[in-house]
């Protein structure tokens, strides 16, 4: 769905990307750790890919709520900027068609006032969009931390000392057994269900 030419997955992606998050590191001096510690190593860091967080069918349940809320709320509006657009691509073609058998007086009078119409589209569209963005800020940004603070404990229950998101940095290589993605959003949505969200509207 498209909302003032902006995607609503790249809305999605850009307010949940979550940054590396990191455990604090062991006091005990490197001298004295025991020789085994290296190859222990790798099952102490895990990936993530948080664009998976706003997929429709298997991400979480809490952020497609929230997208949706936002949608319902910005549909009029985006249906009365697509209702002015058809206008104007109206008023155009009707003014091509008719130029050649009426005075140029009033082909000229037609084309000032679609060009009015044009000019009012275009304030209207940036508006929405300066609209459609702060309310996402306002309505996602408490949603990112609740799910970056889930994120920390998960990682800290897990053992997890170094977390990359693969949404944010570019990893060459990451064995299949490294990505925490699915289990997260599992955890997540099993704690933290949508319809505990303020607001939310109850599910059928």
């Amino acid at each position: 769905m498209k909302v003032f030419r902006t995607t609503v997955a790249v809305i999605a992606l850009a307010t949940f990307a979550i940054l590396a998050h990191t455990q604090t590191r062991p006091t005990t001096p490197p001298a004295a750790a025991p020789q085994t510690r290296l190859a222990a190593a790798p099952g102490n860091i895990a990936v993530i890919d948080s664009s998976a967080f706003s997929d429709d069918k298997q991400g979480i349940a809490r952020v497609m709520v929230a997208m949706r809320q936002l949608e319902a709320k910005f549909q009029p509006l985006r249906n009365e900027l697509r209702g002015m657009r058809d206008r104007l691509n109206t008023m155009r073609v009707d003014i091509q068609k008719k130029q050649a058998i009426q005075d140029a007086q009033t082909t000229a009078k037609q084309s000032e006032e679609a060009d009015r119409l044009e000019v009012e589209i275009k304030r209207k569209a940036e508006d929405a969009q300066a609209s459609y963005q702060k309310e996402s800020v306002t309505l996602l940004d408490p949603l990112q931390k609740d799910i970056a603070d889930a994120l920390t404990s998960y990682a800290q229950a897990k053992g997890i000392a170094l977390l990359f998101d693969l949404n944010r940095v570019p990893v060459i290589y990451a064995a299949n057994n490294l990505d925490i993605t699915k289990d997260f959003i599992g955890e997540y949505n099993r704690t933290h269900p949508a319809a505990a969200v303020p607001g939310a509207p109850a599910r059928p």
